[in-house]
């Protein structure tokens, strides 16, 4: 199985570019192939890889994305580091889910106090939702300390930054 030397992304069998970045697929002799950063166990599907160097030198831009409006800090400081953009990315997605819910949540609280006078138990069980964004917020940083790169569930698959 092959992966490119620039994105490590999975390389179709005769390849001659990589379909996620278009770099040229240079053909190696099979012995001496070297697999991509975490490729010693088989590849996550989910899971995307980067220079381990790249990687080393951005975790903590990276861990930094998941934290609010501190995922400006990757976006600015580490532009050239693709690790801390796809983390940048994520947290980006997940700061601006969390906020649009925040919008919608606060519509609805007014909506019920309108109609119902005890609207407080739906109000906790819409701020109990807060939890979700939490949790996805330890995945991302869980993942980012570990030099990892996999989508978060859900909202993963929307890219924000390129």
């Amino acid at each position: 199985m092959a992966y490119c030397r620039n994105c490590g992304a999975k390389l179709a069998d005769g390849a001659q570019f990589c379909t996620a970045c278009g770099t040229p697929a240079a053909p190696q002799p099979q012995q001496q192939q070297q697999p991509p950063y975490g490729a010693n166990q088989p590849p996550v599907e989910s899971e995307i890889y980067f220079d381990p160097q790249d990687v080393q030198g951005n975790k903590v831009y990276a861990i930094l994305a998941y934290f609010g409006i501190l995922v400006l800090v990757p976006v600015f400081a580490a532009k050239g580091s693709k690790f801390a953009r796809f983390h940048a990315n994520q947290g980006l997605v997940l700061l601006i889910c969390n906020v649009a819910y925040g919008m919608l949540r606060s519509i609805l609280k007014n909506a019920l106090y309108a109609v119902v006078p005890s609207g407080g138990v739906i109000d906790v069980l819409l701020s109990l939702v807060y939890l979700v964004f939490l949790a996805l917020a330890v995945y991302g940083i869980v993942n980012a300390a570990r030099g990892k790169a996999k989508r978060l569930p859900v909202i993963g698959g929307f890219n924000i930054i390129k």
